[in-house]
């Protein structure tokens, strides 16, 4: 299991990536956050409580899609392109979540593999968030 330290650090890692970078978290099954948050120096678009929402909303998704994995593959990343931001979601073991935001003009080609690589462990690991 990898402790909260290892968390907050992968997270951080992946701020790293890129100064377009807005955030990184850990979202467990149940949609709470375990590890990461904003960037230091940014705000949050939404308010904390509508934060709680959207992680919940978003563990259930991410439990729904294994509906198709016989027939599509595993989900590796999902990706939204909204106005003022990009988000990008990736599947964890035990239907955990790593939760990351970015400016638009991110090149959002390369950095979700770049992700990819730094949550190896997490993906397959029989790990509780």
């Amino acid at each position: 299991m990898e402790n909260s330290d290892e968390l907050e650090k992968i997270c951080q890692k992946i701020e790293k990536l890129d100064p377009k970078m807005r955030s990184a978290r850990i979202i467990n099954n149940r949609g709470h956050l375990v590890a990461g948050g904003m960037k230091k120096g940014l705000q949050s678009l939404e308010a904390q409580k509508q934060d709680e929402m959207m992680f919940m909303e978003l563990a259930l998704r991410v439990r729904m899609r294994h509906e198709f994995d016989k027939e599509f593959g595993e989900v590796h990343f999902s990706m939204s392109y909204r106005d003022k931001i990009i988000v990008m979601s990736f599947p964890l073991a035990n239907d955990a979540v790593c939760l990351v935001s970015s400016e638009k003009d991110l090149d959002f080609g390369k950095i979700p593999f770049k992700i990819l690589k730094i949550i190896k462990s997490l993906k397959k690991s029989p790990n509780t968030f």
